[in-house]
């Protein structure tokens, strides 16, 4: 990455290259070795933790970094152009902390942010069902009141890091309204689904979850019974800005694979970006990576500055991974057949680029969302 950034401070400059050097070192090293054998980083999400990069956005009262948003997802963007699954990661527990954050009460902040923000602990975030990912309002897993806490049924799915998180932002049906719980990551009558065979982003897991009249205690209700729906869509404005990020990280470096390669392939004694019709395809591959990240920041600040920013957020989510699309179908493009072979990343890129429009809730679900927006 050769992004010359425009940051707020000299903070924020010195966290942007120690977060490039980390990066260059410990995930750009590892990451072809643990996405081609489908296996486990163990013990990297902790070293994120004691860098300081798994709590950015939150207060320094709680161990987090106090970082603006806009920082704290540019070093996402700088994560993902090493190593997708890690960056996507990294943006789901920054999720799963927000409900306790932001409608968590004081006693229950105090307990479980710090070790949350520390990396002590790694959260997933558990919305989504076998027949309600789109459509919240549609879970049907129960949380049923019982002596000490509330019994939990049903199943869960399309959990990041799901079997290994030692927490979960749980999406539960009480009664007619759904309600957010901070469930734990092990618990008698909680089991998980084996990992889902993906097309990318195989060094993180994504499991089912199964509970099966596992009991979570009252002090984990996060909220009142029935702020599950609020809390969700809050957090999501947050997590799609984080996933567009994400983006534009694994389309920049696509971008910069495809240049490179251009600068070095020769075809009729002349290198290939010097022919027009290349040339200008890498240039549309630039301005699609350059308006993507241009389009995050702008949610992103708007976060900053207390403004809404629910319509900027899917705009971002929208935008960033159609062209995250766009970018690294062309890197494959550029490298002609090479690009087809595993001999070099950008047939990951491609492959990790298409889940972005879907999670996060679907590119046609960001339309809809501008599209509300826009009548009301």
């Amino acid at each position: 990455m050769t992004v010359d950034r425009l940051l707020p401070s000299d903070e924020a400059r010195d966290l942007i290259a120690l977060t490039r050097e980390l990066a260059d070192k410990e995930l750009l090293t590892r990451v072809t070795e643990h996405e081609r054998n489908e296996t486990y980083p163990e013990g990297l999400f902790a070293m994120l933790g004691e860098a300081g990069l798994l709590g950015l956005p939150y207060p320094e009262e709680y161990g987090g970094g106090g970082q603006p948003y806009e920082v704290y997802l540019q070093v996402i963007e700088e994560l993902s152009a090493r190593w997708a699954a890690v960056a996507v990661a990294t943006s789901v527990h920054t999720l799963a902390c927000f409900p306790v954050f932001t409608f968590g009460s004081s006693e229950q902040k105090d307990r479980w942010l710090p070790d949350m923000l520390a990396g002590n602990i790694i959260g997933g975030y558990s919305l989504s069902e076998p027949h309600a990912g789109s459509d919240a309002a549609a879970l049907t897993c129960k949380a049923e009141r019982t002596e000490g806490g509330y019994r939990i049924n049903g199943t869960k799915s399309w959990i990041t890091h799901g079997g290994i998180a030692d927490f979960y932002s749980l999406f539960a049906r009480t009664g007619d309204t759904i309600s957010c719980f901070l469930a734990p990551g092990r618990a008698d009558g909680l089991s998980f689904g084996r990992p889902e065979e993906k097309m990318g982003l195989h060094a993180v897991p994504t499991t089912t979850a199964n509970w099966d009249g596992a009991l979570i205690e009252d002090d984990r209700l996060i909220g009142a019974e029935g702020d599950g729906l609020r809390i969700a869509f809050s957090a999501l404005d947050s997590g799609r800005l984080g996933i567009a990020a994400c983006a534009v990280g694994l389309a920049q470096a696509a971008l910069d694979h495809a240049v490179a390669y251009a600068k070095e392939r020769t075809t009729f004694g002349r290198r290939i970006i010097d022919h027009q019709g290349l040339g200008f395809l890498l240039a549309d591959m630039a301005a699609a990576v350059t308006s993507a990240r241009a389009t995050y920041l702008d949610g992103a600040r708007r976060r900053d500055l207390g403004l809404p920013y629910s319509r900027e957020a899917s705009a971002a989510k929208l935008v960033a991974t159609d062209a995250a699309m766009k970018v690294t179908t062309d890197a494959v493009q550029v490298l002609g057949g090479n690009g087809y072979t595993r001999d070099f990343p950008v047939e990951r890129f491609m492959r990790e680029a298409k889940i972005m429009q879907i999670f996060e809730g679907t590119n046609q679900i960001q339309r809809l969302v501008i599209a509300r927006s826009l009548a009301r």
